[in-house]
């Protein structure tokens, strides 16, 4: 595990400031922010519903974005909580991160802040599939 630098700092102020201006009890719980190879930086805010099943996830909301925009060269990943905490990614999100984007940067809880992984370390024990089975 790495330890965060500069830019690592800035991704993780973006992705408070977000949640800081728009958490909303019982909505928005989470910030996603996602920087690509290219430099630009894409968020997602999560979205809660009254049905806990139909809840779309802040990494996917911010990983569509970068796609959307044509971005799919995937350098760094950060989710943070309504109080500004940096969280791990839930494991579907870990699996789509796993798929889409293996060798980017995450940064997940660590002491001092945070710590930096690649997406591919997310679920070791994984089983390598094939999606096109």
């Amino acid at each position: 595990m790495n330890k965060l630098k500069k830019n690592h700092f800035y991704l993780i102020e973006t992705a408070k400031k977000i949640i800081n201006a728009r958490f909303k009890e019982n909505r928005h719980h989470f910030v996603a922010a996602i920087r690509t190879v290219s430099g630009e930086i894409y968020t997602g805010i999560h979205l809660r519903t009254s049905q806990e099943k139909d809840d779309v996830c802040a990494e996917v909301v911010a990983l569509a974005n970068a796609f959307a925009n044509g971005e799919v060269d995937i350098e760094c990943i950060v989710v943070v909580n309504r109080i500004g905490d940096i969280m791990a990614p839930c494991g579907k999100c870990s699996e789509i991160f796993i798929e889409l984007c293996p060798n980017a940067e995450i940064i997940l809880p660590g002491i001092g802040g945070g710590r930096v992984a690649l997406v591919s370390q997310l679920l070791p024990f994984r089983k390598a599939t094939n999606p096109s089975n």
